[in-house]
């Protein structure tokens, strides 16, 4: 933890240390924003696991209804040719979802929390809790400080 004399104003857990310079609060402000849109990705490839899921349970029925209509071929060529496919070469979206949360995603992580540490003493959204002061209203309600 950081000597709070080493920290400028704002609340002390997301105060600027002493040492560090805008472009490092920049920099970091940046990195942060680029984790907030991976963690974005990472919702949006769930969406798409349980969309394609969804999809492709729904087939069963169609497989059904068209059998009762007496489209055998159609019926067919939708359970063998697309019921339970792939999405990608050998992969479900369970697979793709993992490969992405140990690999890319878990990286991402690591590597922004590595910076945070190495550069401002694991300090979370300096940038932003500068901003928040420049622009907050000092009295007003519903612009205090910290909770």
């Amino acid at each position: 933890m950081l000597d709070p004399e080493q920290s400028t104003a704002g609340d002390e857990g997301h105060a600027r240390p002493v040492w560090l310079d805008d472009a490092s609060v920049e920099a970091l402000g940046e990195l942060s924003k680029a984790l907030e849109t991976i963690h974005r990705v990472r919702g949006h490839l769930y969406s798409v696991h349980q969309l394609v899921g969804g999809a492709d349970l729904t087939l069963d029925r169609v497989v059904k209804l068209l059998r009762e209509a007496g489209h055998d071929e159609v019926a067919d060529r939708v359970e063998h040719e697309l019921l339970g496919r792939n999405v990608l070469p050998g992969r479900w979206t369970f697979q793709v979802v993992e490969e992405f949360d140990d690999g890319y995603y878990a990286a991402f992580q690591e590597i922004e929390r590595y910076a945070r540490k190495k550069l401002a003493g694991g300090r979370r959204h300096i940038f932003e809790a500068e901003m928040k002061e420049r622009r907050r209203t000092h009295g007003m309600p519903g612009h205090e400080a910290t909770p």
